[in-house]
């Protein structure tokens, strides 16, 4: 299924350039001489800059100190040691909840990544997000560093952490015991790698995640899928229709949707050039639909 979205604020080009940045990575001085030479003058590249980048302030749906949440930077053991991660509640909650794992973006446990577990939270859901980087002392403000420090993060032990958050929430005084996961771009690739190594998970969403390397684990898959893909998002969605095929031949649940014209990251408000709010909203329906379901 697809959606179609409007035009993006700046060209397919320049997009895939700053995908190049953000995952090869560049360095940044590479990027910058390149979206020069793409927009044809310095002032020209600084002018698109600012489309590109986060800026989580302006981007915040939930705020931090909302009265209605509760919050708590917690601790958990993980596969190689303790593990950070940012809970939230709601306060008004008398029974017990079910829960779902945020795994964010390359760029580490980010304020964004925090509003996005808040709005999970007031949806009624025991939310943690968890810091990947904290085997490195944590995620660090500045993004390009963060990127460079997930990209040399051991994939075993990253599989390992999320399987301990899972067992973390289970056991969560405030939890059901059901547990979802929603990733988004390098967390949607490992809410896949989770899913696949059978994790007793309720439910996996992954936003323009890659596929499991290795699709002879797809049969291992216990819960259900929802996939997000963007329609322009051609190196993560070459990986789908072998991903899709295995998921028929296994007989797994899963719903997948192609979001027609939808940027790499087109649900992240931080950045104005790959927002698509009418797409956006669209699949956090369907995501909040899928966990009430799937978590019920």
């Amino acid at each position: 299924m697809s959606q179609k979205s409007a035009a993006p604020l700046v060209s397919q080009e320049v997009i895939a350039l700053y995908d190049e940045y953000t995952h090869a990575p560049l360095e940044r001085r590479v990027f910058m001489k390149r979206l020069t030479a793409i927009t044809g003058s310095t002032a020209a590249a600084y002018t698109v800059l600012p489309l590109l980048e986060s800026n989580y302030a302006q981007a915040q749906l939930v705020k931090g100190d909302d009265t209605r949440l509760a919050y708590e930077r917690v601790s958990f053991p993980g596969a190689g040691g303790d593990l950070r991660g940012y809970l939230t509640y709601p306060k008004t909650a008398t029974g017990k909840l079910p829960a779902v794992i945020v795994i964010p973006e390359n760029r580490g446990l980010n304020p964004h990544n925090e509003d996005v577990a808040r709005r999970l939270a007031l949806a009624g859901y025991l939310v943690l997000a968890v810091d990947y980087l904290t085997p490195v002392g944590g995620t660090p403000a500045d993004e390009d560093r963060a990127r460079e420090l997930i990209s040399k993060l051991d994939p075993a032990q990253v599989l390992g952490n999320s399987q301990a958050a899972v067992q973390y929430l289970k056991a969560h005084a405030r939890s059901t015991g059901k547990v979802g996961v929603v990733g988004f771009c390098w967390g949607g690739r490992e809410a896949n790698r989770l899913a696949a190594s059978g994790a007793d998970i309720g439910g996996a969403v992954a936003y323009y995640g890659a596929v499991p390397a290795n699709l002879a684990e797809v049969p291992n898959i216990k819960a259900p899928l929802l996939l997000h893909y963007a329609g322009t998002d051609e190196n993560v969605n070459k990986g789908w229709p072998g991903y899709e095929a295995a998921l028929k031949a296994a007989g797994k649940k899963y719903e997948a949707h192609i979001y027609e014209g939808g940027i790499h990251g087109f649900n992240n408000e931080t950045s104005a050039a790959r927002y698509n709010e009418t797409l956006a909203k669209l699949a956090w329906q369907r995501t909040l639909d899928f966990f009430a379901k799937n978590l019920a």
